[in-house]
């Protein structure tokens, strides 16, 4: 298929899905403003998916690594329970200011608690069993996320990894500075071959991993 078609078929799926909102599509202008790589955010199609897992979940324990604009974690935040606890961390406090005028436009913001600091030094710290976690972080790491989290995920709960077709990325021999590259397969390769868990690649957007564990 064409690239025109691609975009003719995504608009299609924009077009019948639920409506982003406006306060989501303000955030989204913002960030194509004034931030730096603005396509890192999660946008309307994944955004109204992880709004769906929630629905259908119903998780009270959220864990985001990776909050970036807190697109997803609103998005998140619309679909869970009323009494959810969303915890998500962002490496990058410059973006502090961006991600709370957000949150403090809606009510939602009781549900979402922002840590700002190293994932990894964060997450011991968290006393929750999680229902869900969505990683959308250094992708140098996944394994180390995936490793420091799996025993704070309760048996039936979900973990979703995205960016893990790296834009194509995946199929070909990595440079051997291109530790985000080497770090996807490493990671896909491992979830492959984990007996603990059950797995399927969505090829939505940049890929995103269902990890359901049993």
């Amino acid at each position: 298929m064409s690239l025109e078609h691609d975009e003719a078929i995504e608009q299609y799926i924009l077009d019948h899905i639920d409506e982003e909102g406006d306060l989501l599509k303000a955030l989204n202008r913002d960030a194509h403003v004034n931030l730096m790589r603005p396509r890192m955010l999660s946008g309307h199609l994944q955004g109204r998916l992880l709004k769906m897992f929630c629905r259908m979940m119903q998780p009270k324990y959220i864990l985001e690594i990776g909050t970036y604009t807190a697109y997803a974690t609103l998005c998140l935040a619309e679909g869970a329970a009323d009494d959810a606890e969303i915890h998500t961390i962002e490496v990058n406090d410059e973006l502090e200011d961006f991600i709370m005028k957000y949150l403090h436009q809606t009510k939602l913001n009781d549900k979402i608690h922002l840590h700002l600091g190293d994932a990894m030094e964060i997450i011991p710290t968290l006393d929750c069993m999680f229902d869900l976690v969505f990683i959308d972080a250094n992708k140098r790491t996944y394994i180390e996320y995936y490793d420091l989290i799996f025993d704070k995920v309760r048996p039936g709960g979900l973990i979703l990894a995205d960016n893990t077709l790296w834009d194509g990325k995946v199929l070909e021999t990595p440079k051997q500075g291109d530790k985000q590259t080497i770090g996807i397969q490493a990671f896909n390769d491992m979830i492959a071959k984990d007996e603990r868990v059950e797995k399927v690649i969505v090829p939505l957007r940049d890929g995103l991993t269902m990890i359901w564990k049993k």
